[in-house]
C-alpha cells in the first residue's frame, strides 16, 4: 500500500502596509536608521546585479552542457577505435603464442614474425619470448640476448617492476596489460603479457611492448584531435602521450563570465585503469558573455556598489574611532584606578600634574590637594623636608639609583610609612621629555618581614653556635666548607679537614665511586636531590686521638641553598657516656655473679642435704670397714667393694661442689661455641637439687643433633636454673597434688623472623601470672616473693638480649582456667664460616 504524506502549505506572507512600514521606521533608533538608509540602496543594486548574473549564468550552463555531451561522444568514439586496434593486435599475438606453444615456430621464425608485425604496425615496439624459467628465448626490438635469465642486467623483465606482469599472467593464465609508473627519461610503454601453454601447463609468456605515443598517433582520429586536446594518461593522471590543457581554478568556474574547458575521460579497454584517454575542449569563444550589455551593467553596478560601500565604511570608521577612543580612555582610567602602585607625574618645573587613585589612597590626600602643588609637598614628613628636597633635586637631574630610593611618607593623619620611589623621564608621542613620572610602592610590610627574617636568622645562628655538638656542611666530592658552628671551629679550625676526617673514620663515603674518572662527567648527575633531605641518617661512634674524645658521628645528605648536593656531619662528644656504659657493663657482670651467689644461698639447705647423703654414706662405709677389719671378718674382695663405693660417694660429693664452684665463680663473659645438650645437662644437675626439695618432677627434652650456639654457657645455665627454680616455687605456692607437680623443659630448633634459632622453654603447672604481674614482670627490684630481691628475671632478660635473643612469658589455659605458665627464650645460631664447630652426638631424652 503506497504511503502518502500530507504536506500543509504555508500561508502567504502578508506584505506590510505603508503605514506599518512608517511605524517600523519610527521605532528604530537614529543609529539604526542611518544604517538602514545606507544599506537599502546597496541591497537594491546587488539584487539587480544578481538577476543579470543569474540570467547569463543559466545561458552559459546550457551552452556548457551541449559542449560536454559532444566531448563525451567523441571520447567514446576514440576509445572504441583504440580498443579495436588493441584487440586486433592481441588476436594476432595470441595466434603467434599458440604457434609457439604448439612448437610450430622456433626462435628465428619468432623473430621474423615479430619484425614483420613491427614493420606493419608502428605502435608495436618490441616482442619477446620468455619461458617459464623467466629466460628470454627470443626477442625482437628489445635489445636483449636469448637464453638470458629474466633478472639479468639488460633483460626485458628487469626494468622496474615488470616481473609483476609475469607473475600475474602466470596466476590468471589470461592476457594481461601492464602500465608501469612513468620513470624519469623513460619512454612510456604499454606491456601485454600473453601466456604460453606447454601441454596444459604454464610455459612462459609472450611479451609485447606498445608505444603509447604510437597508439596516440595511429589510434586517435584526426578529426577528434583537431577539435580537442586529447591525451593518454596512466592511473595516477601522469601524461603519457598527447596534449593537455592546464587545469583552471575552481573559483569562478560556474560564473557567467567564466569559460571552463569541458573535458571527459574514460579507461581504454581492454587495458583497464592503467591507460586512460582524456579529451578537453579548446576555449575558443566567450559566447553570450562577450556581449557589451553584460559588461556595461556589471561596470555600473560595481561602481554604484563601490561608492555606497566606500561611504558606509567611511562613516563606520569614524564611529569606530570614536568608540575606540572612549573605550581606551575608560580602560586607562580603570587601570590607573585599579593599580596598587602609586603614580605621580611632574612637569620640568617640579609641579605635580597627575596622581592616580592609589597614590591618593596611600597618602590620604585627594587629587585636588596635590595637582598643581610644588615643593614642599604636603606628604613630606616635617623632619625630613631637607632630605626630601635634596632627593627631589636629584630626581630633577636624573641622578637617582636604578633600584629606586627608600623614603618615609606622611599620611594626612600624620602617620608615617616606608615607601620606595622609582623615577623615570616622561616622554610624549613626539619623543620630547615633558616631565618626570614617579611610581611609589608601600614597603612597610616587606621591611617588617625582612627585619623578622634577619632576627630569625640571628636566633638560628645563636642556637647553632651554642650547641654542644659539632656541625659542619661540605659539598660532596669537594674540600670546601659550607658551614661550621663554634664547636667545630674549636675542635678542627676553619678548614674542611676535620669534616673529611670524621666522614672517613666513620666509614661514610664523601665521594661516591665513579668509573669515569678520565671523563669530565658530573658524578652526581641524575641523583634525586629533592628526596635526599628525607633520607635516613647514618651514625657511627669513633675515637679521635688528637682530641682524646669519643664522638658519635651522624651524617645526612641534603640539597644546599645553591642547589649543590652536600653532606652534613654532626659530631657529639660521648666520652662520658662511653665511660658510663663501661661502668654499667662492669656492674652488670657483678650483678650476674651476685645473682648466682644469691641463687646458691637460697639453695644452701638443699645443697647441704644433697651433700649430706654422700658424706653419710662415706662415714658409714668407713665405720663398717673399721669394725670388720678390727674383728678380722672382712675379706680382701669385700674391702675393695667397700672402698670403691666409698670412692664413688666421695666423687659424687666432689662433683656437686665443683659444679657449684664453677656456677658461682666470677669470670669475664666468654662466648664460645657451646653444645646445647651439655649446657642443659649441667643446668638440670644444679636445678634438680632444688626441685627435689619442692617435690617437683622434671621432664626435659633436647632435640637431637642440635648445632652449636655462640654463647657464654655459664650465663645460659644461670638463666635455665633461675627459670626452673621459679617454676618449682610457682608449683609449690599453687599447692598442686603430687601427680601435677611437673616442670617441662624443652629445647627445639625454630625459625623466627626467617632466621634459625634454638628455643628454650620452661613450663610449669602453677597458677600463672596475674595481669599486673605480667606488666611489671621484667622490672628491676620488683618481685612477688616476700623475701625476693627482684633482679632474677630482669637479669635473665638482659643476659638473653645480650646474646641477641628474646624472652617471652605466657599463661597456659585449660578452658578459661589458668593451668600454668611458660617462659621461653631463644638465641640465634652461630654463623657458618665465622667459627667451626663439631656437631654434638644426639642426646637421648631424659624423662626422669
Amino acid at each position: 500500500m503506497p504511503f502518502y504524506k500530507v504536506i500543509s502549505l504555508p500561508k502567504p506572507l502578508a506584505l506590510p502596509s505603508v503605514g506599518g512600514a512608517r511605524r517600523w521606521w519610527q521605532r528604530l533608533t537614529p543609529h539604526r536608521q542611518d544604517r538602514v538608509a545606507m544599506l537599502a540602496p546597496l541591497a537594491a543594486v546587488m539584487l539587480f546585479f544578481a538577476a543579470i548574473v543569474a540570467a547569463l549564468g543559466y545561458l552559459r550552463l546550457e551552452e556548457m552542457d551541449r559542449e560536454q555531451e559532444a566531448v563525451q561522444r567523441d571520447v567514446e568514439y576514440t576509445q572504441q577505435r583504440l580498443r579495436l586496434r588493441l584487440l586486433e593486435r592481441q588476436e594476432q599475438i595470441m595466434r603467434i603464442a599458440r604457434e609457439v606453444s604448439g612448437r610450430e615456430l622456433d626462435a628465428d621464425d619468432f623473430r621474423l614474425r615479430a619484425a614483420s608485425m613491427m614493420d606493419q604496425y608502428p605502435e608495436v615496439q618490441g616482442m619477446a619470448w620468455v619461458d617459464d624459467k623467466r629466460r628470454t628465448r627470443a626477442s625482437q626490438g628489445m635489445g636483449v640476448t636469448a637464453n638470458g635469465p629474466m633478472q639479468a642486467s639488460g633483460d626485458v623483465l628487469a626494468k622496474g617492476q615488470r616481473d609483476n606482469g609475469f607473475s600475474l599472467t602466470r596466476e590468471v593464465n589470461q592476457p594481461v596489460y601492464i602500465q608501469h609508473p612513468l620513470a624519469k627519461e623513460e619512454e612510456p610503454l604499454l606491456q601485454m603479457y600473453v601466456p604460453l601453454s606447454d601441454r596444459g601447463r604454464f610455459g612462459g609468456v609472450l611479451l609485447t611492448e606498445y608505444s603509447v605515443d604510437g597508439l596516440y598517433r595511429y589510434g586517435v582520429p584526426s578529426e577528434v584531435s583537431a577539435r580537442y586536446a586529447v591525451s593518454l594518461q596512466d592511473a595516477s593522471g601522469a601524461l603519457l602521450a598527447g596534449t593537455s590543457i592546464p587545469a583552471r581554478k575552481l573559483v569562478g568556474r560556474f560564473l557567467p563570465w567564466s569559460n571552463p574547458a569541458n573535458e571527459y575521460s574514460m579507461a581504454v579497454s581492454p587495458v583497464g585503469g592503467g591507460l586512460v584517454i582524456r579529451a578537453q575542449a579548446y576555449r575558443a569563444s566567450l559566447g553570450v558573455i562577450g556581449s557589451g550589455l553584460f559588461w556595461l551593467v556589471s561596470a555600473l553596478s560595481v561602481m554604484t556598489a563601490w561608492m555606497l560601500i566606500a561611504n558606509w565604511r567611511h562613516t563606520r570608521r569614524r564611529v569606530q574611532a570614536q568608540q575606540a577612543l572612549m573605550s581606551e580612555t575608560n580602560f586607562r582610567r580603570a587601570m590607573e584606578n585599579s593599580m596598587l602602585t602609586g603614580m605621580r607625574a611632574m612637569d620640568l618645573q617640579g609641579r605635580i600634574t597627575y596622581v592616580n587613585a592609589a597614590f591618593c589612597q596611600m597618602t590620604g590626600w585627594t587629587e585636588s590637594d596635590l595637582v598643581g602643588r610644588t615643593a614642599p609637598f604636603p606628604y613630606w614628613p616635617d623632619g625630613d623636608r631637607e632630605h626630601m628636597a635634596s632627593r627631589l633635586e636629584e630626581e630633577m637631574h636624573s641622578n637617582t639609583a636604578p633600584g629606586g630610593i627608600q623614603v618615609r611618607v606622611k599620611r594626612r593623619d600624620n602617620t608615617l610609612f616606608d615607601a620606595r620611589l622609582y623615577v623615570s623621564p616622561l616622554i610624549d608621542a613626539m619623543g620630547t621629555q615633558t616631565g618626570w613620572v614617579t611610581s611609589m610602592t608601600d614597603i612597610t610590610e616587606p621591611n617588617r618581614v625582612r627585619e623578622q627574617l634577619s632576627a630569625s636568622h640571628q636566633r638560628f645562628t645563636t642556637v647553632l653556635e651554642a650547641l654542644d655538638a659539632s656541625i659542619s656542611v661540605a659539598p660532596l666530592g669537594s674540600d670546601e666548607l659550607l658551614f661550621a658552628n663554634k664547636l667545630y671551629r674549636q675542635w678542627f679550625g676553619v678548614q674542611a679537614g676535620g669534616h673529611l676526617q670524621l666522614v672517613a673514620e666513620a666509614g661514610m663515603p664523601h665521594t661516591p665511586p665513579n668509573d669515569e674518572a678520565s671523563d669530565s662527567v658530573d658524578s652526581f648527575a641524575g641523583l634525586p636531590t629533592t628526596a635526599l633531605p628525607d633520607s635516613d641518617t647514618e651514625s657511627a661512634e669513633i675515637f679521635i686521638t688528637a682530641l682524646g674524645k669519643w664522638l658519635e658521628v651522624r651524617t645526612r645528605y641534603l640539597s644546599w641553598v645553591d642547589g649543590r648536593l652536600a653532606q652534613m656531619v654532626i659530631a657529639t662528644d660521648i666520652t662520658t657516656r662511653r665511660l658510663a656504659e663501661e661502668q654499667a657493663a662492669t656492674q652488670a657482670e657483678r650483678a650476674q655473679t651476685s645473682s648466682r651467689l644469691i641463687t646458691m644461698g637460697e639453695m644452701a639447705s638443699s645443697v647441704a642435704h644433697e651433700l649430706n647423703q654422700p658424706l653419710t654414706a662415706i662415714n658409714n662405709y668407713c665405720n663398717g670397714m673399721v669394725s670388720r677389719i678390727k674383728a678380722k671378718q672382712i675379706s680382701e674382695e669385700d674391702l675393695l667393694v667397700a672402698l670403691e663405693k666409698t670412692a664413688k660417694q666421695a666423687q659424687r660429693a666432689g662433683q656437686i661442689i665443683q659444679r657449684i664452684r664453677s656456677f658461682v665463680k666470677r669470670s669475664e663473659p666468654n662466648r664460645t661455641l657451646s653444645e646445647v645438650s651439655t649446657m642443659v645437662a649441667e643446668a638440670v644437675e644444679l636445678a634438680e637439687i632444688e626441685l627435689r626439695r619442692f617435690n617437683v618432677r622434671l621432664n626435659h627434652y633436647v632435640a637431637a643433633r642440635l648445632p652449636m650456639v655462640l654463647v657464654d654457657p655459664i650465663l645460659i645455665e644461670q638463666v635455665l636454673v633461675n627459670l626452673l627454680r621459679n617454676a618449682a616455687e610457682s608449683i609449690d605456692m599453687a599447692l598442686r597434688q603430687t601427680a601435677e607437680r611437673i616442670v617441662e623443659l624443652r629445647v627445639l630448633p625454630r625459625h623466627i623472623d626467617n632466621k634459625p634459632v634454638i628455643e628454650f622453654s620452661v613450663q610449669d603447672t602453677g597458677k600463672g601470672l596475674a595481669p599486673e604481674v605480667m606488666a611489671r614482670l621484667y622490672e628491676a627490684f620488683y618481685s612477688t616473693k616476700a623475701d625476693g630481691m627482684g633482679i632474677g628475671l630482669s637479669l635473665c632478660r638482659s643476659i638473653v638480649e645480650s646474646h641477641l635473643g628474646r624472652m617471652t612469658a605466657e599463661n597456659i589455659y585449660n578452658g578459661t582456667e589458668v593451668s600454668g605458665c611458660r617462659f621461653s627464650f631463644w638465641v640465634p645460631l652461630a654463623e657458618i664460616g665465622t667459627l667451626t664447630y663439631k656437631e654434638p652426638p644426639a642426646p637421648q631424652p631424659n624423662l626422669g
